[in-house]
């Protein structure tokens, strides 16, 4: 079975193939259909192909089933959650591709295509996000609203409202706009609550929304969160007091999640920002426990002496890494190149960074 990081490649790299033919094969299999019943429709199916005229497409489509059914062959059950199979030529080059694998969740469907490019879009929903965290972050006239995913973080919106400062005039003049302000300020809040509803209640109706960070550099955070501007499902998923924050925009995001992140500690970025932020630390003190440097990785892997790898999802290492790291005992945490932390990582050290348990000598 591959697991969802796995699988995103996969895709990715499925949909860099394009035919001028319908020639790329694409089969799901769900579980319980008998291996017998699939092979016989693809032996059919191949019997079928030899009537395509243009010799070109013919043999591509015969390829592409022909590994199919070599492949299949030698399966003797479909697994638990079902079989997908990919395969296919590129006529102009030979460059072949053939894929066969059980997905981290259940094939919903039993498909057979040759077409011009792969069929992917019944695996894509397996690796969206199942699991984000909200962010608010409200001032009495901007908001940023965020969601934190285990890839990341994405900035839904950012929201600005001129409201005026305090009135220098005393009296009733001074009352009435005091007043106004104090209702301008009131309407920014509810329009804040009602993009965060518009937002989060479709996230929190497909079960993916775990809770809801609250923060902001004054008192406008506290007086959001105790009056009625935020749906009462979404105020019951909010984690701990609302947090200090400074700024609004990227730089906010960044500090609300640094600070919420013993609140949420097991969330997969969070994780790995701290293993980053660690990373920089023995690297500053220079004290031999910061290593970079794939070869010297795999090496300290061998002796067991990494506690904790940072690994690029893109990286034609990952997988290598990974198994390598599991079998050490070692924490593995991945992060994408498209991540700031990722690209610092990608630009200065390659494809990962680790900590060691002790200094190598």
């Amino acid at each position: 079975m591959v697991d969802r990081r796995k699988l995103k490649q996969i895709i990715s790299y499925l949909k860099t193939w394009q035919a001028s033919a319908t020639i790329l094969l694409s089969l799901y299999i769900p579980p319980g259909r008998p291996v017998a019943d699939v092979l016989e429709v693809l032996r059919r199916e191949l019997s079928i192909a030899q009537n395509i005229k243009l010799k070109r497409t013919r043999d591509a489509v015969e390829t592409a089933l022909s590994m199919a059914i070599d492949r299949l062959s030698k399966i003797p059950k479909i697994p638990q959650n079902g079989l997908v199979i990919f395969a296919g030529v590129n006529p102009d080059t030979g460059d072949q591709v053939s894929f066969v694998f059980s997905p981290p969740d259940p094939v919903p469907l039993y498909y057979y295509r040759t077409d011009k490019w792969f069929h992917t879009e019944f695996l894509e929903p397996m690796v969206e996000e199942s699991e984000v965290y909200g962010i608010i972050i409200i001032e009495r006239d901007q908001a940023t609203i965020a969601v934190l995913k285990p890839s990341g973080f994405l900035i839904l919106e950012e929201i600005e409202d001129y409201i005026p400062g305090k009135h220098s005039k005393g009296g009733q003049s001074q009352r009435r706009y005091d007043r106004i302000i104090e209702q301008m300020v009131e309407d920014f809040y509810k329009k804040v609550g009602e993009r965060a509803s518009r937002y989060f209640i479709p996230l929190l109706e497909e079960k993916k929304l775990k809770g809801i960070l609250i923060g902001g550099p004054g008192y406008a955070k506290l007086d959001f969160v105790r009056g009625d501007y935020l749906d009462y499902r979404l105020k019951s998923l909010i984690i701990g007091e609302p947090y200090d924050v400074s700024y609004q925009g990227e730089p906010g995001v960044r500090e609300i999640i640094m600070k919420a992140s013993n609140a949420i500690k097991g969330q997969r970025y969070i994780d790995a920002i701290s293993a980053v932020e660690e990373f920089k630390i023995h690297l500053a003190k220079d004290d031999g426990l910061a290593l970079y440097g794939v070869s010297e990785i795999k090496k300290a892997l061998e002796m067991g002496a990494v506690r904790r790898i940072v690994i690029l999802e893109e990286s034609s290492e990952a997988d290598e890494l990974e198994k390598l790291a599991k079998s050490r005992g070692a924490e593995v945490h991945f992060i994408s190149s498209s991540l700031p932390e990722g690209e610092w990582i990608k630009k200065t050290f390659g494809d990962a960074i680790a900590i060691l348990r002790y200094r190598l000598e």
